[in-house]
């Protein structure tokens, strides 16, 4: 397996990419993801999509084109690829505002990397979005603002909440009550841990660098 990032550009909103790639890492663009990595000068390593938001289909040494009637978004495609080449840390942008249907697609995604034993975060405008199956999710103490902990599951046993205002322990998080939304930090380390189900977990983008 790669011990590098997988970035992976999608075609919404762009709140700024604040990304360096390192030797090790891959950049895929998903449709006009390819657009907003060109503005920036990051080097791509794949281009995939349908190109139906970009209108045409972008001149690399690397490009996949997909059907436009497909059961996958350009998202996932984009991701499987990564996951093809060995990738189990990914950073996804571009993949909120807009339509929201689409940022639901990508918090599915989320989803579907954490219960295969990867790490994914969607980032958005100033906060981001990870999934926690049966683990654990660490923040740093000097973050400040809230921080939000939904079920993904229709249960999720075992939540523990430590170090941030509102404490759980051992507790039972439903997909239809959201008793983790808006906790807040209070200068402390804090840990965010499931023993059985998946979480989604919201947090701001300052929390990031301890998170990854």
């Amino acid at each position: 397996m790669k011990t590098g990032i997988c970035y992976v550009v999608g075609a919404g909103e762009n709140y700024g990419l604040d990304f360096i790639p390192e030797v090790e890492d891959c950049v895929i663009a998903a449709d006009a993801g390819f657009a907003a990595l060109e503005q920036k000068g990051i080097e791509m390593d794949m281009v995939i999509g349908d190109f139906d938001t970009l209108s045409f289909v972008p001149v690399h040494s690397n490009v996949i084109v997909l059907n436009r009637e497909k059961d996958t978004t350009d998202m996932l495609s984009a991701v499987r690829e990564g996951i093809k080449k060995g990738y189990e840390r990914f950073h996804i942008y571009c993949g909120t505002g807009g339509r929201i249907e689409h940022t639901i697609a990508n918090m599915q995604l989320l989803t579907e990397l954490s219960q295969s034993g990867k790490r994914g975060f969607l980032f958005g405008k100033d906060y981001i979005i990870t999934a926690v199956t049966n683990g654990t999710l660490e923040l740093p103490a000097h973050a400040s603002g809230f921080v939000s902990v939904f079920s993904h599951s229709d249960r999720a046993e075992g939540v523990c909440i430590e170090g941030l205002k509102y404490e759980l322990q051992n507790a039972v998080l439903t997909n239809s009550f959201p008793l983790g939304v808006s906790n807040e930090f209070i200068g402390k380390k804090a840990k965010i841990s499931v023993a059985n189900g998946t979480l989604w977990i919201v947090f701001p983008m300052e929390a990031k660098e301890a998170a990854f």
